[in-house]
């Protein structure tokens, strides 16, 4: 019975399901009219769109500085289609096969007018390096039919105050000297002076001091005459020797000029053997050197040397090319308060005008001015004229050459690539330092490692690994900060701290230097480093702060006088021995000093005085037998405190295990400390 009602069930769930499918399947049969939007009336009125897919564009292959056939080459088209598409692009002016492409856009936009797009990839291997179209370079010599005379250029130099800097202050009736710091020139001075004859010569005053160096160096290297200035009284000096090779090295001619004939001590005829010592044999002994004597303070001779210099310049005919782009040399750079970072410079090619775009080393400008000497404007600066320089973004290295370009985005371009070629080569001097860091850590690893397997199963007998810390650096430092008003002053300054060689005693950090005033940020860096800031004639804060020593000089020895004595304060005081007096032992005695038996000395003093509480050294056949402090000091019975000369005395030392003899000697001493003194000697 209860089968037959189960079964019964089944049959009608099972009916119920086929209906459910059923209509489910016929709501699946339906028509697209259905599902299908009915357009409303402007749909049906309006015409109908047919839409056509975009024709794929070739992808074309473009390159910076690739040339108009090769762009051709690349498109795969003729070179006249090219050129006609390059007649609708701005900017795209020479067509010609080799014309070379430097701008990308223009490149694309040329590709883009002929129907394809572009795609940036480097140049080809075969492709010319860049570098020689991102860099520039002097132009070749210019043919002899488009030379002019121009100006000679003539250094003075010599040795310190043998009156250089008069010598000129008389040929242009100024007085430079007088306001020269210590009457000693520290700067690269170009100006022109115009002769009695009418003729222009520039001339540059360059430093005698010894660290000048780099200055009369640069001085010698831009010249085309030098005229050496030695001093009757005392004939050739170091820096007289020093010009002297310098001149040989750059084969620059000399004329010699013997100043101060007007002194009592003056000996000519001495200075001109000296010379030719050095190789300058004068006109009148048979050489081929003008040795002209002078008085730079009265003024005597100085029609015959100027002679001198114009004949020597017209014999070596001085020409330059006044066409085309600027080439010069800068001699001098400074940053002003007022007007910014200035360079004096010499050209030596082309004509300067307001306007020009220059670059220099890293540097480059937009010259908005130029002045002479004498700070007037000028407007234009031939070839072998010294000039101001207004409008540099950076400031200039001394000795750089200086080239014109057509624009500043060209000038961009070389400054680009000169940081990127400083940058690399940096990379290459650190990543030798890494290499040489690695060798040291691999080798002592190695050893660390041979160690340990030496050591077998016994390794852990020597303890534990001990921490790794860097141990504090307890030498004593000075941190210096320099600042300078012009660029050689600061080099000159630097070269002297190169010289520094006792950073075992004493550390020396230069912690920043540049050119110009001293700033906020000087002031904040001395702060963090503890450090020094010497002005080197720049001006000095009205509202400089205390915690901060701000050290104002004008002369570089008496700056480097200041260092050696700060540097001298931060040495630690060092033990000197004062020998007080001597005594001569005559005989040895015991004495009873309760149960023991006790030695004592009887001597003499024959030196100085014998002070107890001072120190003793006992002396004998040259070896020291004992050093220390006396226990007694008796003459007769009494105790006393000190024994003069000739007089005797027993004395016991503390040790009583010493036994003086006779014939022994017995020295007093004291030991006093006293300051030390640093050992640099930075050549001057």
């Amino acid at each position: 019975m209860l089968v037959a009602v189960l079964r019964t069930c089944a049959r009608q769930r099972s009916a119920v399901y086929n209906v459910q499918s059923v209509s489910a399947v016929r709501c699946l049969f339906t028509t697209q009219t259905r599902l299908k939007r009915r357009k409303v009336g402007e749909e049906k009125k309006s015409d109908r769109i047919i839409e056509y897919s975009p024709k794929k564009k070739n992808v074309v292959d473009i390159w910076r500085y690739m040339t108009v056939e090769e762009l051709a080459q690349t498109m795969s088209r003729p070179l006249e289609d090219i050129q006609e598409a390059m007649l609708f692009v701005k900017n795209a002016k020479n067509i010609e096969p080799e014309a070379t492409l430097e701008d990308l856009k223009i490149i694309q936009e040329i590709v883009s007018k002929c129907g394809n797009k572009t795609r940036i990839v480097p140049a080809p291997d075969n492709k010319i390096e860049t570098e020689k179209i991102r860099d520039i370079t002097p132009r070749p010599p210019a043919p002899p039919e488009a030379m002019q005379i121009r100006s000679p250029v003539v250094t003075v130099m010599g040795h310190v105050d043998h009156g250089k800097t008069t010598l000129l202050d008389t040929l242009r009736g100024s007085a430079v000297a007088a306001g020269e710091a210590g009457g000693i020139t520290q700067h690269i001075g170009a100006f022109t002076v115009t002769l009695e004859n009418g003729e222009k010569v520039t001339f540059l005053d360059t430093p005698g001091h010894a660290a000048f160096s780099a200055m009369r160096a640069r001085g010698a290297n831009v010249t085309d005459i030098i005229v050496l200035v030695v001093a009757a009284e005392d004939g050739v000096m170091a820096q007289t020797k020093e010009v002297i090779k310098l001149a040989q090295d750059a084969k620059v001619p000399i004329i010699v000029a013997i100043n101060k004939i007007d002194k009592p001590e003056a000996n000519i005829e001495k200075t001109k053997r000296d010379l030719m010592m050095m190789g300058l044999v004068p006109e009148d002994k048979g050489g081929d050197v003008q040795v002209i004597p002078i008085s730079a303070l009265k003024g005597t001779n100085l029609e015959l040397l100027a002679e001198a210099v114009s004949t020597q310049a017209t014999l070596m005919g001085l020409k330059a090319d006044y066409t085309g782009l600027v080439e010069g040399v800068v001699v001098e750079s400074k940053t002003d308060a007022r007007r910014g970072k200035l360079s004096t410079a010499i050209v030596t090619r082309g004509i300067l005008r307001k306007g020009s775009i220059l670059v220099s080393g890293l540097a480059h400008a937009k010259v908005r001015g130029l002045f002479d000497h004498n700070g007037q404007p000028m407007s234009e600066a031939p070839p072998g004229t010294p000039v101001e320089i207004l409008g540099w973004r950076e400031l200039p290295f001394a000795g750089e050459l200086i080239l014109e370009v057509e624009t500043e985005k060209k000038a961009n371009m070389v400054l680009k690539w000169r940081e990127h070629e400083a940058q690399k080569d940096k990379t290459e001097n650190t990543l030798e330092d890494i290499r040489k860091k690695e060798e040291e850590h691999l080798a002592k690893y190695r050893a660390e490692r041979e160690t340990r397997r030496l050591a077998g199963r016994f390794r852990y007998r020597f303890g534990p690994r001990s921490k790794e810390y860097a141990e504090e650096d307890k030498t004593p430092r000075v941190s210096v900060i320099v600042k300078g008003d012009v660029h050689g002053s600061v080099e000159a300054i630097l070269d002297v701290l190169e010289t520094y060689n006792s950073n075992e005693q004493c550390r020396l950090d230069l912690v920043h230097y540049g050119v110009g005033n001293i700033t906020e940020g000087d002031i904040e860096l001395a702060k963090t480093f503890n450090a020094i800031i010497y002005a080197f004639s720049v001006d000095v804060p009205v509202k400089a702060t205390k915690s901060v020593s701000i050290r104002p000089c004008n002369i570089i020895y008496r700056l480097i006088d200041d260092l050696k004595k700060e540097i001298s304060s931060k040495l630690p005081t060092k033990d000197v021995e004062e020998k007080l007096g001597e005594a001569s032992v005559l005989q040895q005695f015991f004495i009873n000093e309760g149960r023991k038996e006790v030695p004592v000395a009887g001597c003499r003093c024959v030196k100085g005085i014998l002070k107890k509480a001072q120190k003793f050294r006992l002396v004998r056949d040259g070896d020291v037998i004992y050093e220390g402090t006396l226990e007694s000091m008796r003459h007769l019975k009494n105790e006393v405190d000190s024994i003069k000369k000739d007089v005797e005395c027993g004395l016991r030392f503390k040790d009583i295990n010493i036994i003086p003899q006779a014939g022994d000697t017995i020295i007093c001493y004291a030991t006093n400390a006293e300051p030390q003194l640093t050992d640099w000697d930075p050549g001057f």
